[in-house]
């Protein structure tokens, strides 16, 4: 009876003892749940602010590219405006000045100027056979002055280079073939069967000196930062 009491006794220890330490290692086992179940928690959460800040740094910095591009469209159209108003100007500023060009072949002296464009021409082309366009307009007075201009021209060759030239110059006779009013006067030399043209008109003569003047223009019409 002793021997059996005793077994039941130690049987009971042993229940026990499993018992506690089965709920040692069911505490063991929830701390350890809720330890880890708290870190997840906290990586979700750490994770998510991540995410939103991340998101929001996208947000933004999509938001500030926008705006970039938006700044860059209306700098860039603000430039074409700029460029095509500084260009209406400049054809304004030309197209104003070839009217007034036009007037110079109404002058008293245009028989002269006439005279010394065909000089210019004759040394320019550097050519023995030589035909002179002007308008048609111009056709009589391009007749008076002729002769004297190729005499003109064989003096200087004379004295510069020391040859006697015995140019062949005419004045163009086909009426088809006299320059518009839109050049403004003046003459067009041509040689070698049209392949060699010196062109002295008062429209080309105008381009030339736009073209030479146009920085100082620029300056002029537009200073620096405006």
């Amino acid at each position: 009876m002793s021997s059996s009491s005793a077994a039941t006794s130690q049987i009971r220890q042993m229940s026990n003892f499993i018992l506690q330490e089965a709920h040692e290692k069911a505490n063991e086992l929830r701390v350890r749940t809720e330890h880890d179940f708290n870190l997840e928690k906290q990586t979700l959460i750490h994770k998510a602010k991540l995410d939103v800040v991340k998101e929001f740094e996208g947000k933004a910095k999509e938001e500030e590219v926008k705006a970039r591009i938006q700044k860059s469209s209306e700098v860039g159209a603000s430039r074409v405006s700029k460029m095509k108003y500084r260009s209406t100007l400049l054809a304004q500023l030309l197209s104003s000045a070839t009217q007034r060009c036009g007037l110079v072949s109404s002058d008293a002296n245009y028989s002269s100027l006439l005279k010394a464009l065909i000089v210019q021409c004759l040394i320019k082309i550097e050519e023995n056979s030589v035909t002179i366009y002007v308008r048609s307009e111009d056709v009589p007075k391009c007749e008076a002055v002729l002769p004297s201009a190729i005499q003109e021209f064989k003096a200087i060759m004379k004295q510069k280079a020391g040859v006697d030239l015995k140019p062949d110059v005419t004045l163009n006779g086909d009426g088809g073939k006299h320059l518009s009013k839109e050049t403004g006067g003046g003459v067009i030399a041509t040689a070698d069967q049209g392949r060699i043209v010196c062109d002295n008109t008062m429209k080309a003569r105008l381009e030339l000196v736009y073209e030479e003047l146009l920085p100082s223009i620029r300056a002029i019409l537009f200073p620096e930062g405006q």
